[in-house]
Formats: C-alpha cells, structure tokens, sequence
C-alpha cells in the first residue's frame, strides 16, 4: 500500500493545544498556496508515476474551510498526475460549522468517501476553553449533513476537571452521530501553546490518571462496538482507516503542502513549515524539503517494529523475515526475555497485551539497541 497526504494549513482560529502547521492569520493566501499545491501535485506525480497509491487523506489546519472547489480541483491534479488504485479510500478531514450540503456534495462528485470530524468533546464548556469553533450541537448537525457516509469521530482525553463518565458521554454523542470509526487522542501538551499554561499550573490530570481514563473508555468503545486496532484507533468492523493502517505497516507515502511528511523509498523528508517559504521553493521550481534522511540499518527495523507494536494484530514474524531476511525471535532474543510478560508471541506473530498498549513505550524502548 501507499498514500497520499495533503495539507491544508487554514483555520479559523488556533486551538489552544495546537502544535501544528496551522495559520489563522494567513487564510488570505489561501488561494495562492493551492496554485502552488496544485504545481507541486504535478512535479511529485511525475517523478513518482510508476507507484500505485491507495489513499488520500486531506488533513490540516481544516481542510473543510477551503472552498470545496480547491479540494475538487486538487483531486483532479491528483488523478491527472498519480496512479491510484481502482478503489481508492479519500478522506477529508472537517469541523463542525465549515460544511454545508453543497460542500459536501461536491467533496462526493470528486471521490471523498471517508469524512473525519474533530468532535473532542461532547461538553460546551470545554470547547470554549480549547478555543473551538463549535459547539456539541453543531456536531450533530454535521453528522446529520454526513448520515449514511463512512464518518470518523476525534476524541481528547486529558482535558482539565476531565472525567471519565464525560468521555463516554462524548463517546455517546458520537455513537448517536453515525460514526464509524472513533479516534482517542490523549492531549500532549507542547510548549508555547496557550493550553501549557494550564499544564504549569497543575490543571491537567496526571498521566496515571488519563491512562485510567484511557482503560474506561477503550472497555466502553468494546461494549458499543468499537474494536482498538491501533493504541489510539477504534472502529465497527469494516471500517479501519487504511490510510492510517499504511503508517503502521511502514507503507510509503508522499506528503503534499506545508509541513508534509514523506517515505518514499527508504527516505524520509518534510517539507518546510512556512508557508512563504513553501509557496517560494515551488513558484522557483525548488524542493520544498526542509530536511531529509535515510533510513538505514538497525533504525530499519525499529521503525518497523515500534509502528507494528502499535497495532493490536502486532508484528507480524513472516512480514519482518521478508523485509530483512532474518528471524526477530532470534535477533531480538534479549528484548523478548525481558518484556515477555508483557507480550503475546505466537508461531506468527508477537503482540503487546491488551492491558499493556497503551503504555507501550518502555516496552518498545528493549528494542532500540
């Protein structure tokens, strides 16, 4: 498999947890960076014409705030440049508030299938307080927009006075959405966003604490359900993101616009964060890389086992044997006696328990020599 990410870098405004490569004060170029996107759709779909690509994921910023015409007229540059597979999944990311029935209508006409809408919380209150732009109702209303179409729902947990009855509360608004797919991000508070302040002050809940939160709501995702396939990833049978499954099975993929993320042949590069500088690199017929690195040697196969440990159908011994011709039972034997407790190894395959996913990482960490 392979995909396609394109970033739309607009908002209305800033979230107050945001790290990302988004800028409300530069929606004015808006029209500007798709003529420039639109160009590096070509240059990437030419040098890269002999791949088959699966997926296409629009993600930002808010992709749903562009005029619906710039997401069609980028889908054609796409098709025009690129080999897609004869079904190929495209999702657009978007918020409450930025659709309407014509928006949608014409996302559809151009091939989007898969629709993700940034809930975070079903509360009023502590939207307001993540300086969202919509409110619980406004959820609905979309989803009523979407009925029938394969919808996804973002989740946050570890918000300030968080609890967990409000979290299933939120997993409830969604459930009565439509939704078919569920995501629960734990909030990873970055410095220099406005939500820092309240990390400083002591207002978010401790890691101990949203991991229990974390624990009530995956048993409660089961119940309706919905069925972790990835740490953070829940879905009805059937509907996984197979985008996000290629990140997980170390698929390729191309990164198009600001601060666009690429593999591609054993290479990893992003583009530049800026916009002036992305629309520049392009109009000058210039990479819009701001760095780039090889992937080599045992740093291979980490990547390959810390995305597959991620996933709840794990790694897969066949899949490692045919990407590096050797036996992971046998090169990593020290790693496995060490946190066999905490795994399930099988014939075909070694998995991190369920009760241990989430707190992967000093796992994962036995496996980095």
């Amino acid at each position: 498999m392979a995909g396609i990410y394109v970033h739309i870098p607009f908002c209305k405004s800033k979230c107050t947890y945001c790290d990302f490569a988004s800028f409300p004060k530069e929606i004015g170029k808006l029209e500007s960076y798709f003529a420039c996107l639109y160009r590096e759709t070509e240059g990437r779909g030419r040098q890269l014409k002999d791949k088959t690509f699966d997926t296409v994921y629009f993600g930002g910023g808010t992709p749903s705030i562009a005029p619906a015409k710039f997401i069609a007229g980028e889908l054609k540059q796409i098709r025009k440049f690129f080999t897609l597979s004869e079904n190929p999944e495209i999702t657009i990311e978007l918020n409450p508030g930025t659709v309407d029935p014509e928006k949608i209508k014409i996302y559809k006409e151009n091939g989007v299938n898969r629709f993700s809408i940034g809930l975070q919380t079903g509360y009023d209150d502590q939207l307001k307080r993540l300086n969202r732009i919509h409110t619980a109702k406004d959820f609905l209303n979309t989803c009523k927009l979407l009925k029938g179409e394969n919808v996804s729902a973002d989740i946050l947990i570890g918000l300030a006075g968080q609890t967990a009855d409000e979290v299933k509360r939120t997993v409830d608004l969604a459930i009565a959405g439509g939704v078919k797919h569920i995501s629960v991000y734990a909030l990873t508070v970055e410095p220099g966003t406005p939500i820092y302040t309240d990390y400083l002050n002591g207002e978010l809940p401790s890691d101990d604490e949203v991991a229990d939160i974390y624990d009530e709501v995956r048993f409660y995702l089961k119940e309706k359900g919905y069925y972790r396939y990835e740490v953070s990833n829940f879905a009805i049978p059937g509907y996984r993101s197979k985008h996000n499954l290629n990140y997980w099975k170390r698929g390729e993929y191309i990164g198009l616009g600001v601060a666009a993320a690429s593999f591609i042949d054993g290479r990893r590069f992003t583009n530049t964060y800026s916009i002036d500088e992305y629309m520049n690199d392009i109009i000058f017929n210039r990479p819009a890389e701001a760095n780039s690195s090889l992937i080599e040697g045992k740093d291979n196969n980490f990547e390959f086992i810390m995305l597959a440990l991620r996933t709840t159908d794990g790694l897969d011994l066949k899949e490692y044997e045919k990407a590096f011709g050797t036996n992971f039972k046998d090169d990593y034997k020290a790693a496995l006696k060490k946190t066999e407790k905490y795994l399930d190894i099988t014939d075909e395959k070694v998995a991190i328990k369920d009760e241990y996913l989430y707190v992967q990482n000093g796992i994962l960490t036995e496996f980095m020599d």
